[in-house]
């Protein structure tokens, strides 16, 4: 049975797809470019295959001033537009109660991070949380994963990590953490070797079966 579930956030728990795509195109706009459509923004988002400074700003690298002007746009209007996927905090709150350690794991800053959690009035709920920049590498590579079990003496073994994109899904290969992927995220899902859900309510039910009761 698994004692340790771990989240990504935006588009598994979090529905800030429209955020997280105004804010890229609040940068674009500083930087001379045109908007780019949200569907194609919110694709790209776990894409593992791009480099996103090249793709979303036409830069090789992000500078600090991106992640400001990318802050800037997340701070004024975070409070009006993220919510909770329906359902979540009961799937949080269940799992909690039975004694199932829950952390998040994702490549969202962490200030970004802090500020939707507070917002959501979930900041209290997670036993660990690692963000984009605590550590050297992020997702797809298996860092941040590792370093939750580490921080809360579980085995990946004793882990299940619950995502919707490829870069989840290949950090929980090279952790050697069993993956759930989720289809209402950000992502064009594919099934293959893969467990997709499509509800929260689904969701629930295997994390019932995996996790200790």
């Amino acid at each position: 049975m698994k004692r340790l579930a771990i989240f990504d956030m935006d588009g598994t728990l979090v529905d800030s797809s429209q955020t997280v795509a105004n804010a890229i195109n609040y940068v674009r706009e500083r930087l001379g470019l045109s908007p780019m459509p949200r569907e194609q923004i919110l694709e790209a988002v776990n894409n593992p295959h791009i480099n996103p400074a090249k793709y979303f700003y036409e830069i090789e690298k992000f500078e600090p001033i991106h992640e400001e002007w990318f802050m800037d746009y997340y701070s004024r209007y975070h409070n009006q537009e993220l919510r909770l996927f329906d359902g979540v905090e009961e799937l949080l709150n269940s799992l909690k109660s039975r004694g199932c350690k829950i952390a998040l794991a994702t490549n969202a800053y962490r200030r970004s991070t802090q500020e939707a959690l507070e917002h959501l009035n979930m900041q209290n709920i997670f036993d660990a949380i690692v963000c984009y920049d605590d550590l050297k590498r992020a997702k797809p590579y298996p860092d941040m994963l590792l370093h939750i079990c580490n921080t809360l003496n579980i085995a990946p073994k004793d882990a299940i990590y619950i995502g919707d994109g490829m870069k989840d899904k290949l950090a929980s290969e090279s952790a050697g953490i069993d993956f759930i992927m989720v289809s209402w995220g950000y992502s064009k899902n594919s099934g293959e070797d893969v467990v997709v859900v499509s509800s929260v309510e689904e969701l629930k039910k295997r994390l019932d079966i995996y996790c200790i009761k």
